[in-house]
């Protein structure tokens, strides 16, 4: 009578195991490797593309994700901006105006003419907004830096080396190098972008050297947008030039409010009178002499108003050109890697960093 079981279960796979520590890693490696040899090739495609498919689709949502925020940062930054200016230049203008009339009309000295009553109303609300904007032009300033230059820069890259402070334009330098906005070179223009490259001698010029010559070069219909910007000096002996660049939110805004607190204190006689204060008939007969240069001051800050919004406008443009949707060849593997296609609208971190 036989009592062996002939349909006794195999070992356990843990049973078969090596008991010793020094073993039972490799054992564990190798039933690893016949877990493996034991799927199709099918099987690992399928796993691999479900993987990419995956990540593919986070990837585009992140991009989706960014591409609201930049969006409607860039938005916000753009009516801030251009609320603020728009108000100030209007009622800047408006007072101006009002004042003139009623030194015309002889109504200056009556607190019944409508011009001086308007005048009055316009004054004290003038007055605030040109405190507010002063006291937030520096955080505006970094705002049309961050959202609308940056993110507008198609290949900005977050991860590469950045000096701080790399670009030395500032409220500051307007003021050391005296920059005049009545110099028809230094009103803002982008240049055509179906200029030839024709190279320029002017353009050439090392910073450094460029405040010695002879010759200072605007931008017109022969520039590149490339070389859309203007060079300032504060004197023919100046070591280097700055520059302002007119395709920067950042230099439009600085340069708006340079020009702004210009007009500003030029017309202080007509702000004494609008506000009721203390007067000096000879500074008010100045600027009604005037008439006519004050206000294409004031028409060329309007100007520069206006030329901000067109930069933003056009910025705001490539925000979407950034972030909209790819072709097929950046959904094929290797092929999206390619960067002249630039597939990636938003770099991924490297194992570098």
């Amino acid at each position: 009578m036989p009592n062996d079981d002939t349909h006794k279960p195999p070992p356990a796979a843990d049973d078969t195991a090596p008991k010793f520590a020094p073993l039972r890693w490799l054992w564990r490696f190798n039933h690893g490797l016949d877990i493996v040899k034991g799927l199709s090739m099918v099987t690992v495609l399928s796993s691999l593309a479900v993987g990419y498919l995956q990540y593919l689709n986070a990837y585009q949502e992140k991009v989706s994700s960014h591409a609201k925020e930049d969006m409607a940062a860039a938005t916000t930054t753009f009516t801030e901006i251009s609320r603020a200016f728009f108000e100030l230049q209007a009622l800047q203008q408006t007072l101006y105006s009002d004042f003139t009339r009623a030194v015309r009309d002889r109504a200056d000295e009556s607190d019944k003419a409508l011009v001086t009553k308007n005048a009055r109303a316009i004054s004290e609300r003038y007055e605030n907004a040109r405190i507010a904007l002063r006291e937030n032009i520096d955080m505006l300033t970094r705002k049309a830096e961050v959202y609308i230059d940056w993110a507008s820069d198609t290949y900005r890259d977050p991860a590469e080396k950045h000096n701080v402070g790399d670009d030395p334009l500032s409220r500051q330098v307007l003021r050391d190098y005296a920059f005049d906005c009545s110099d028809k070179y230094n009103f803002p223009a982008f240049g055509n972008v179906h200029a030839e490259n024709d190279d320029t001698p002017a353009k050439q010029v090392a910073d450094d050297e460029y405040c010695a010559i002879a010759e200072k070069r605007g931008v017109d219909n022969k520039t590149m947008p490339k070389d859309a910007f203007v060079r300032i000096c504060a004197g023919p002996n100046d070591k280097a030039s700055k520059r302002i660049y007119w395709y920067s939110a950042k230099h439009h805004v600085l340069t708006m409010h340079y020009c702004f607190e210009a007009a500003h204190t030029r017309l202080a006689a007509a702000r004494q009178w609008a506000s009721h204060s203390e007067r000096d008939a000879a500074k008010e007969r100045e600027i009604v002499e005037r008439e006519k240069e004050i206000n294409a001051q004031l028409d060329d800050l309007a100007g520069r108003v206006s030329a901000f919004s067109s930069l933003a406008l056009y910025q705001m443009e490539r925000i979407r050109v950034k972030y909209r949707p790819v072709g097929f060849l950046c959904s094929v593997p290797l092929v999206r890697n390619i960067p002249r296609i630039n597939c990636f609208p938003i770099r991924t971190a490297s194992l570098t960093h």
